[in-house]
């Protein structure tokens, strides 16, 4: 089971700290993606994490702004987000896939945990 925090309001340029713990299950040998999905727009991809963390991948519009990290010994994988702007409020959710690559789609990821509401104010 997934389950993922750190969720908030913030000001615009502000930052936040997401995080995913894992129960139940080792995520070591998972890529784990984070998604965000705002009222009314499909889940769309943020940030994934190859299993080791040889390999990170981002979406554009996040890029430079966000990093995810992961620390297997605590079963746990972060999202470090930095100078947030309105348009990243939205629902986050993380998501673990059995795949050595990072992946990109919703389709990709076979375990979901609930996500965790970032709001940012302008």
């Amino acid at each position: 089971q997934l389950q993922a925090s750190g969720g908030g309001t913030v000001q615009a340029e502000g930052s936040l700290r997401l995080s995913c713990a894992a129960s139940g299950r080792t995520i070591s040998e998972y890529t784990i993606g984070w998604f965000r999905q705002a009222p009314g727009r499909e889940r769309e991809f943020v940030a994934a994490i190859s299993p080791y963390g040889a390999t990170t991948s981002y979406a554009n519009s996040v890029k430079g702004r966000f990093t995810i990290s992961r620390d297997n010994a605590k079963n746990a994988v972060y999202l470090q987000m930095n100078n947030l702007k309105p348009e990243d409020t939205a629902g986050y959710f993380c998501a673990a896939g059995r795949s050595i690559t990072v992946k990109f789609t919703v389709q990709d990821y076979d375990y979901w945990g609930q996500g965790t509401q970032v709001t940012v104010s302008s």
